[in-house]
C-alpha cells in the first residue's frame, strides 16, 4: 500500500470511528431533500441525534 492510499485509509477511518463522515453525510442528505432549510451545526445535530436515540431504542446484543 503506498504512503498516501495509507494515509487516506487512516483518515476514513478516524472520521467514521469519530462520527464526523456521519454529520458530513447527513448535511448532504438535508441539502438535497430540503435545500432551502438551514442545515443544522454540528452541535445541533449531536442533539438531534441524542433525542432520536432517546425516544427510539434499540435493542443491541452487544
Amino acid at each position: 500500500m503506498s504512503g498516501l492510499r495509507w494515509v487516506r485509509a487512516v483518515r476514513w477511518y478516524l472520521r467514521e470511528l469519530t462520527g464526523e463522515a456521519e454529520y458530513h453525510r447527513y448535511c448532504a442528505h438535508q441539502r438535497r431533500l430540503h435545500a432551502q432549510a438551514p442545515v443544522p451545526s454540528r452541535r445541533e445535530y449531536e442533539v438531534l441525534r441524542s433525542l432520536h436515540r432517546e425516544t427510539h431504542p434499540q435493542s443491541r446484543c452487544c
